[in-house]
């Protein structure tokens, strides 16, 4: 029981020791834009740049895709009168499983945009938050938040208290100059032409 108070007595202690250090220690908030910062960081060309070369190469597959659906299409449309049953169904079951094909790779090039994303994003990010770390450290800043975003975390707060141009500076570069298209835009694959409904059963196109 004894050493169970004296425990007690002892976390009390730590607990009120650390309350009066953070009352006494000076509570300095910072806030900063993510996307403004990335904007002005000479990286955020080069992400774009390859984001959208990437984007163009799966833009091209799924043109590929849709050219060689649309040619069997057409072509079963102009024989099938011509076809017996049992082609007939063949036919439709390849056009079928083309229109499969086509919306799992617009699914799966979707994620896969998203994820060279984040990979080209993670060297800037983590550079970034190197220098914000830097700059808090050196300016003394308890918090630094993020302002940006449909509901950022920062709502209010003192023009003083921006630490985005002592991060910039930091990196070396000069807030303001020619600022950099958007690092890191919604990724997104362009949609496809919409499949048609070429053959009488089976093929209707999902949406």
């Amino acid at each position: 029981m004894n050493k169970f108070r004296l425990a007690l007595a002892v976390a009390v202690l730590t607990i009120s020791t650390a309350t009066s250090a953070l009352a006494q220690a000076p509570l300095k908030i910072g806030y900063t834009s993510v996307e403004y910062v990335l904007s002005q960081m000479p990286e955020s060309r080069q992400i774009e740049s390859d984001l959208k070369a990437y984007s163009s190469q799966l833009e091209a597959q799924l043109k590929s895709k849709y050219a060689d659906y649309q040619s069997k299409a057409e072509a079963y449309q102009k024989g099938a009168s011509a076809m017996t049953p049992v082609v007939r169904e063949d036919k439709e079951k390849e056009l079928t499983n083309l229109q499969n094909s086509i919306q799992e790779f617009q699914r799966s090039a979707d994620q896969s945009l998203q994820q060279k994303q984040q990979a080209l994003l993670k060297p800037a990010l983590d550079k970034l938050q190197k220098n914000i770390d830097a700059v808090a450290e050196e300016n003394g800043y308890t918090y630094v938040l993020n302002s940006d975003g449909a509901s950022p975390v920062l709502l209010h707060g003192p023009k003083e208290g921006d630490i985005s141009d002592l991060v910039l500076k930091k990196m070396g570069i000069t807030p303001g100059a020619a600022p950099a298209a958007k690092a890191a835009p919604a990724a997104t694959t362009p949609a496809a032409t919409p499949v048609n409904n070429t053959t009488k059963t089976k093929t209707k196109s999902k949406k």
